[in-house]
């Protein structure tokens, strides 16, 4: 395995104990880890996926629109946050390797290193009643 940065080995030590979901990524978009509760709403261990480049797990787990519609991979939180280098929220709905859909809140930020370098991103997401 990689080393990674410190900041990303941390990220994932605070994921595990978070109750929420959380995704980490690198700058790339590489999906590096999620914990138990993402694998809960996803229907799929981290374990079984590894690593994934933001094209595999943004169509992997499928964002839509209140309609069905796709959302763009440009206008998900982590996405713009991967971009920009800015913290972003939206609510949306996903749906799951096994077809059922859940409305969710994301909030997005970027990990920054002590040298002060972009080194990842961390979206942290809830269900939320449907609207």
């Amino acid at each position: 395995m990689a080393a990674k940065e410190l900041e990303i080995i941390l990220a994932r030590q605070l994921a595990d104990s978070l109750s929420v979901p959380v995704f980490i990524t690198d700058t790339d978009g590489t999906l590096l880890f999620f914990n138990e509760p993402a694998e809960k709403i996803l229907k799929r261990k981290f374990g079984a996926t590894g690593a994934m480049p933001t094209d595999k797990w943004s169509s992997l787990f499928e964002p839509q629109d209140a309609n069905g519609k796709r959302i763009p991979r440009v206008d998900l939180p982590l996405v713009k946050t991967l971009i920009y280098c800015q913290p972003a929220q939206s609510e949306f709905w996903i749906k799951n390797l096994e077809e059922e859909r859940y409305y969710i809140s994301a909030t997005s930020f970027p990990l920054i290193g002590r040298s002060n370098r972009f080194v990842g991103a961390v979206v942290i997401f809830w269900e939320k009643e449907t609207p």
